[in-house]
């Protein structure tokens, strides 16, 4: 039986200009595999609705789970909720209990609850709310699409209160040898090892060590007797 599958979308101008450098990828991606759900494929758009759009419907067809970061704060460039209504064909409006979370919230801290901050009560007619315990303005669901922020701790905070509801299968789980060989020189052997071994995956990864080649095999499988088998054949062969 399969692993549930996953995409990631990243969303924002400030990760395709390089002023920021996104962590949510590889942050997920860990989590994903912790949980048994195979991260399939990730995107990274700007702040475009027809991108956002195109990317939230081809996704959300491809996957089990869609996963986004980025645009849905207060801002007039924070369009990620109303792409993603616009992608799964319903309205959206400020929600009664989004304002009621958001309007404690800039009351205790004495701040005024204008009309930008209540921009992120603006919720897709039949989402259900993603908790935000640091700074309260909530995330989203939306069928299959989990929307969340994209500040690094918070986008932590919301996954944390996602992943422990979706179902998920078994871990992957990795072992890797290290051999002081190009990759030209073991990719006969290494690809027949594969073939003997259909339910696995295997990749190399190059690295240059003190001017001398070398090449990181790594298997990964959900099949721990599998894993160990395999492990054994590709130690006899380059070990």
């Amino acid at each position: 039986m399969r692993n549930p599958t996953a995409a990631m979308l990243v969303i924002g101008d400030e990760i395709l200009s390089g002023r920021t450098r996104d962590s949510n990828l590889w942050y997920l991606a860990g989590e994903l595999t912790r949980a048994g759900i195979s991260l399939t494929e990730a995107r990274v758009v700007g702040d475009d609705t027809a991108a956002i759009v195109a990317a939230v419907r081809a996704l959300s067809a491809a996957c089990d789970y869609v996963f986004t970061s980025g645009g849905i704060g207060p801002t007039h460039d924070d369009i990620t909720a109303d792409a993603v209504a616009e992608a799964l064909g319903v309205g959206i409006s400020l929600r009664a209990d989004a304002m009621d979370l958001l309007g404690t919230h800039y009351q205790r801290q004495g701040l005024p609850f204008n009309e930008a901050r209540q921009r992120m009560a603006r919720i897709p007619d039949g989402a259900e709310l993603i908790d935000n315990p640091i700074s309260v303005a909530p995330g989203f669901i939306l069928k299959n699409v989990h929307v969340m922020a994209g500040v690094p701790t918070i986008f932590e905070a919301m996954l944390s209160s996602v992943l422990p509801r979706l179902t998920g299968g078994a871990p992957l789980l990795s072992q890797s040898l290290r051999v002081m060989r190009g990759e030209g020189e073991i990719a006969d052997d290494f690809g027949r090892l594969a073939a003997e071994f259909p339910d696995l995956s295997m990749g190399s990864y190059p690295f240059q060590q003190n001017g001398a080649f070398g090449t990181n095999l790594v298997i990964r499988g959900t099949d721990p007797a599998q894993l160990d088998a395999a492990m054994l054949r590709l130690v006899s062969l380059f070990g």
